[in-house]
C-alpha cells in the first residue's frame, strides 16, 4: 500500500518505498512530455525496489476546463499534504487573476529555492566551444525581488498617488506617465536562500559559492544581499567555509564564499565557465542566468528545475521550458527537462541510484545519437525519434 512522504521532527524527510507522488500533467506539450518521463522514472524506480503511486492533480488550462479554477484549492491542499510533487509546463491565464501559475504556487507554498543544475551530456550540440566546462547550480531566490508583484500601472490613480508620495516624502522625480514597482529583498529571504546554497555545496562536495548581484548600483537591495551573505558565512560557517576578503581567495579545506556583478557573471560563464560552481542570486537575476547558461549545453528543452522549502520539506519539481502548444499531441519534443526534474526529484528523495542510472541510460542515448528533432536537426547521422520513443530508448539502456 502506498504511503505519504513525511518530515521527521529533526527536519529529514521520511521517503518509503512506495510513495504517493501528486503530478501535473501540463499543459501543451504536457500531454507528451509527461507520459514519456514518467515512463523513464517508473523503471528506474523498479529497477531498485521502489513504486511510485502517481496522483494526479490539476492546474492551468486542464484544471480550468473541468473546475472552472486555474489553480483548485484541493491541488495546493495535495501539494502541501505529500510535500513532495512535480509538473509539466502551465499555461499562464491572461485575465485569470494569476500573474504565473508557476509563480503563484511558489509564493503560496513558500518554496524560497529555485534550484537549476546546469551541466552538459556529451553530444548534445551547444553553440559554445566547450559545453564540458560548464557545470553550476543555480540557487535562485524565489519569492522576493520584482517577481513579489507590487507594482502600480501608470496613469492610473494608484501611481499618481505614489509618485506624489515618492516625490513629497523622498523627494524622488519620477516622470508622469510612469509604471512603478517595488523591489523587496529581505535579509531573512537572502540568508535562507544563502544557506540552503551553502549547505548544498557544502553536501555536494563542491568548491565555491558565487553571490551574484548588483550591488554597485542597487546598493540597498542587491547590495545588501551579497553584505548579509558574508555576515552569514562568518556567523554560521566559519568552521567550513570562508569569504573570499577573509582568505584572499586561498580558503585552503574550506568551502570558498564569493561575489560577483551581474553583467560580469554573464561575461565570466562564457570565457571562463569552470571558475563558477553554485551561485546563489537574487530572483529575477537568476531567471536570466539559468535560461542563458542552459542555452550553452543544449537549451532550456532538457534545463531542470525545482522549487523547494528545505525546512518544511515542500517541493515542486518541474520542466523548465513554455507549454509549446502548437507541438502538443504531436509527440515530438524533447521530454528531456520534465525527466531531468524528475532526477532531481529522486536525488532530493535519497534515490540516487535511480537517479543516477537515469543519468547514464539518457547519456548513453544521446551518445547513440537516437535524439528528439530538436537534436536531430543539430546532429550529423542522428536517428530522429518521437517523444515517446525517445522515453523507450532511455528505459532500454537503463
Amino acid at each position: 500500500m502506498a504511503e505519504k512522504i513525511t518530515m521527521s521532527p529533526s527536519g529529514v524527510l521520511q521517503v518509503p518505498d512506495n510513495p504517493i507522488i501528486p503530478f501535473i500533467e501540463g499543459d501543451g506539450t504536457g500531454v507528451d512530455i509527461w507520459p514519456a518521463a514518467k515512463l523513464v522514472l517508473d523503471a528506474a524506480a523498479k529497477k531498485h525496489g521502489k513504486t511510485i503511486e502517481w496522483k494526479e492533480v490539476l492546474a492551468g488550462q486542464k484544471a480550468f476546463d473541468e473546475t472552472g479554477d486555474w489553480l483548485p484549492e484541493q491541488t495546493v491542499i495535495d501539494f502541501r499534504e505529500h510535500l513532495i510533487g512535480i509538473k509539466g509546463p502551465l499555461t499562464t491565464p491572461i485575465g485569470g487573476g494569476f500573474r504565473s501559475l508557476n509563480v503563484a504556487l511558489r509564493q503560496i507554498l513558500d518554496l524560497y529555492v529555485c534550484l537549476r543544475p546546469v551541466r552538459w551530456f556529451e553530444g548534445v550540440p551547444s553553440p559554445v566551444k566547450h559545453p564540458e566546462l560548464v557545470d553550476m547550480v543555480i540557487f535562485r531566490e524565489n519569492t522576493e525581488d520584482v517577481y513579489a508583484g507590487l507594482e502600480v500601472e501608470a496613469g492610473t490613480e494608484k501611481a499618481e498617488q505614489m509618485r506624489s508620495y515618492l516625490h513629497d516624502n523622498y523627494g524622488w522625480d519620477i516622470k508622469e506617465m510612469s509604471g512603478i514597482g517595488i523591489k523587496p529583498i529581505s535579509k531573512s529571504g537572502s540568508d535562507r536562500l544563502i544557506r540552503a546554497a551553502i549547505k548544498y555545496a557544502l553536501d555536494h562536495k563542491r568548491a565555491s559559492v558565487t553571490m551574484m548581484h548588483k550591488g554597485n548600483i542597487q546598493k540597498f537591495t542587491e547590495g545588501a544581499f551579497m553584505k548579509w551573505g558574508y555576515q552569514l558565512v562568518r556567523d554560521e560557517f566559519a568552521d567550513v567555509a570562508v569569504s573570499w576578503d577573509d582568505c584572499g581567495g586561498k580558503p585552503e579545506d574550506k568551502l570558498l564564499v564569493k561575489d560577483a556583478i551581474a553583467d560580469i557573471i554573464f561575461q565570466q560563464v562564457l570565457t571562463r565557465p569552470s571558475e563558477f560552481d553554485v551561485i546563489a542570486s537574487t530572483n529575477l537575476n537568476g531567471d536570466y542566468l539559468s535560461d542563458a547558461l542552459a542555452a550553452q549545453v543544449g537549451g532550456i528543452g532538457i534545463a531542470p528545475g525545482a522549487n523547494i522549502n528545505y525546512v518544511t520539506g515542500h517541493g515542486i519539481f518541474e520542466a523548465t521550458h513554455g507549454t509549446a502548444p502548437k507541438y502538443a499531441g504531436l509527440d515530438k519534443v524533447n521530454p528531456g527537462s520534465v525527466l531531468l526534474s524528475g532526477v532531481l526529484m529522486f536525488e532530493h528523495l535519497g534515490w540516487q541510484g535511480a537517479a543516477d542510472d537515469i543519468i547514464r541510460a539518457l547519456e548513453a542515448t544521446i551518445a547513440d545519437k537516437v535524439v528528439t528533432y530538436d537534436f536531430a536537426r543539430q546532429m550529423e547521422g542522428a536517428t530522429e525519434v518521437k517523444c515517446s520513443e525517445f522515453a523507450s530508448a532511455i528505459v532500454d539502456r537503463l
